[in-house]
């Protein structure tokens, strides 16, 4: 029964990756490559031994039938490939990814992963920010060198791919915010933590600029003090008048503030490259403080949870979510529901520049 539903799902995936989303349009990019965490992956972590996996239903519910993204429908990473006239796309485990044509790009992310090597180990296993840049580096030369027999062919499409980077937030979550766990945060304080963030990602983006990589789009993190598993832990005496807590959001803007000006360092070290930021902190917390401009009535519950606002354990296997899942900004304890994710890859991939610095995604396609 279990090979059975393994095959099953393998050709769903044949008709998702390879036939059912392609677009008539000519793309912005001839490839889109993702990194990242639960918040982008789509099905890394179904093929590693590890706690952080969403491969049981209600994940997926309206997707129709679950893939490993935390959601229940699609993330952020699926909306901005569709932006990008680009098919969803597969993962780097996924069988499909080997018979599939990669020329369109791979999506690395994996649950539970971070900057940090450590970030995440009392899950099991995960693909660390370092360990996907070599995933990118066996895709180069493995699947993607023997479509190009002139490398300077293969250096100009690498160099027009996009780059999407979404990793940190588990750097904070389940590393320095987990003191029985990690002693990260007995060590560092927070500046001198988000310092070593920054120079550890420095050092892993140089590397991706190394193997060809010259576009690249930065997504900051979130309000990790707005999430359901946060506002379960603590008390309403730490919360700020949007109902969210105040230290662990000003942990988490040290690091977006930097963030936001390592371009301008990167710029002057690798030449040729190009970054942008995209401000996902600020648009996310107005999501949460003024919903109704989003269409969205419920900010700070999970739709599918347990506890107080949902936050005391993830979206459990046949667990019954809620109805009007439209209406939540959380899917679960920690993630975005598919209209969440819908509003923010509006308003980051696309013309506007207003959540984009210092040009919107459309304008970065151009260059």
């Amino acid at each position: 029964m279990k090979c059975f539903l393994f095959y099953l799902v393998f050709l769903l995936e044949l008709v998702w990756f390879g036939y059912g989303q392609s677009s008539n349009h000519q793309p912005l990019a001839p490839a889109f490559f993702v990194f990242g965490d639960s918040l982008v992956d789509c099905g890394n972590n179904n093929y590693i031994p590890t706690l952080a996996r969403a491969d049981y239903l209600p994940y997926g519910i309206d997707f129709g039938f679950p893939t490993g993204r935390f959601c229940n429908g699609r993330t952020v990473a699926d909306y901005g490939a569709m932006y990008l006239g680009l098919p969803l796309l597969p993962p780097f485990f996924a069988p499909v990814s080997i018979v599939h044509n990669v020329l369109r790009g791979l999506n690395y992310a994996s649950a539970a992963a971070g900057i940090l090597e450590e970030t995440g180990q009392h899950f099991g296993a995960r693909t660390s920010f370092s360990g996907q840049v070599s995933q990118f580096e066996m895709t180069i030369e493995l699947k993607l060198r023997p479509f190009f027999q002139n490398p300077e062919d293969l250096r100009k499409y690498l160099a027009k791919s996009i780059i999407s980077i979404n990793i940190g937030s588990n750097d904070y979550i389940n590393n320095y915010l987990m003191p029985d766990r990690y002693s990260s945060s007995k060590i560092y304080s927070g500046e001198d933590y988000a310092n070593l963030l920054i120079k550890t990602l420095s050092a892993q983006i140089s590397r991706l600029y190394s193997l060809g990589a010259r576009k690249m789009v930065l997504g900051g993190t979130g309000p990790l003090g707005c999430i359901p598993s946060q506002l379960f832990m603590v008390n309403g005496n730490n919360n700020n008048k949007s109902g969210c807590v105040t230290k662990i959001n000003n942990l988490v803007s040290l690091f977006n503030s930097r963030l936001k000006d390592l371009p301008n360092t990167l710029n002057t070290t690798l030449p040729g490259s190009f970054f942008i930021y995209q401000n996902i902190y600020d648009l996310f917390h107005d999501m949460v403080v003024n919903p109704s401009g989003y269409g969205l009535v419920i900010p700070d519950k999970a739709c599918c949870g347990s506890g107080r606002y949902g936050g005391a354990s993830t979206c459990l296997p046949l667990q019954e979510p809620c109805l009007d899942r439209n209406q939540y900004v959380f899917w679960d304890a920690f993630h975005p529901t598919e209209i969440a994710n819908k509003i923010i890859a509006e308003n980051t991939f696309s013309n506007s520049a207003k959540y984009s610095y210092p040009i919107s995604l459309y304008e970065f396609t151009k260059l």
